[in-house]
């Protein structure tokens, strides 16, 4: 069986399972644990004619660490909940019910883990004579598409039909530092959505403090008209008929070595099987499950 204190003796296979160190997971714990707490009282303080009172009852089948271990490998494995209750030994509805707690915690930690710059104590240092057009603070944005299950309804399945993918996926937006740290996840949304559609839907640009700009890729032409300031940026387009010039060849490699950080936090989070798989939940809390794992690997990476 998986549990906290079998596991943290292995550490090659603590990570293996979790993506973090068995630093890193108590870390978590710390913070995870009162922030439980309070939402199980908030749960379990919602019927008005408790005939027991908050605590009695059988005891839940696994410490609070250990709903928490389970959730990260859920997260990081992503087994079917049959395969998930055997190892952790407990039912299969145990596994399930474990999950549907912790991830809402998991989320909000998430969240509170993004930070967006402050132009007021961070600039940055050394940009490239070639991007002096493009805002020195800015944060760079890119989505992915996950595969999901096909819709019962026609209309509703060709409307989560990714012309890109040949497939029904859904589609997340992220918004990185260039630390590579998440400092935002949008909602998700059809597959087929256009990434400047996006953008524009999750009012990004809005709530972005002030001289903050905003870095994408082709997909994201017209940014700039997003941004109430304007500060916004993408690589240069081809000529039509034309060959590209030199000028264009090179700020186009610059602006790429700034904005790969986008991708390599994608990745990082794509490493967490809940987001790279078919997803099996018919397309329910798949918001929850991303801002979840942006929140683990912006721990990864402050470490």
């Amino acid at each position: 069986m998986l549990r906290y204190h079998r596991l943290a003796l292995h550490p090659v296979v603590f990570k293996a399972m979790t993506g973090l160190t068995v630093a890193q997971f108590d870390a978590l714990y710390a913070d995870f644990a009162p922030r439980f707490a309070a939402a199980e009282r908030e749960r379990l303080g919602r019927r008005p004619a408790r005939r027991r009172a908050i605590g009695g009852g059988h005891p839940f089948g696994l410490a609070r660490r250990d709903q928490l271990l389970l959730t990260v490998a859920w997260l990081r494995r992503y087994p079917i909940n049959a395969v998930l209750g055997f190892l952790f030994g407990v039912e299969e509805t145990t596994a399930l019910r474990t999950v549907r707690r912790v991830l809402p915690v998991l989320e909000a930690a998430g969240l509170d883990s993004m930070r967006q710059p402050d132009p007021g104590k961070w600039k940055r240092p050394g940009l490239d004579a070639l991007l002096a057009d493009t805002p020195e603070l800015a944060l760079i944005v890119d989505t992915f598409e996950q595969r999901v299950q096909r819709p019962r309804d026609r209309a509703e399945a060709d409307g989560h039909y990714s012309g890109k993918k040949k497939q029904h996926t859904l589609k997340v937006q992220v918004a990185v530092r260039e630390s590579g740290r998440v400092a935002d996840v949008a909602e998700s949304v059809r597959g087929p959505t256009a990434d400047i559609t996006l953008l524009n839907e999750s009012g990004l640009a809005g709530r972005l403090p002030e001289g903050v700009g905003l870095l994408g890729d082709l997909a994201y032409v017209g940014v700039a008209e997003l941004h109430p300031a304007g500060l916004g940026a993408t690589p240069r387009r081809k000529p039509r008929g034309k060959p590209r010039p030199d000028a264009d060849v090179a700020y186009n490699t610059a602006f790429a070595r700034r904005r790969v950080v986008v991708e390599h936090t994608i990745g990082r989070m794509r490493c967490y099987r809940a987001l790279a798989d078919a997803d099996r939940h018919h397309r329910r809390q798949h918001t929850a499950r991303t801002r979840a794992v942006a929140g683990l690997v912006n721990r990864c990476l402050a470490a």
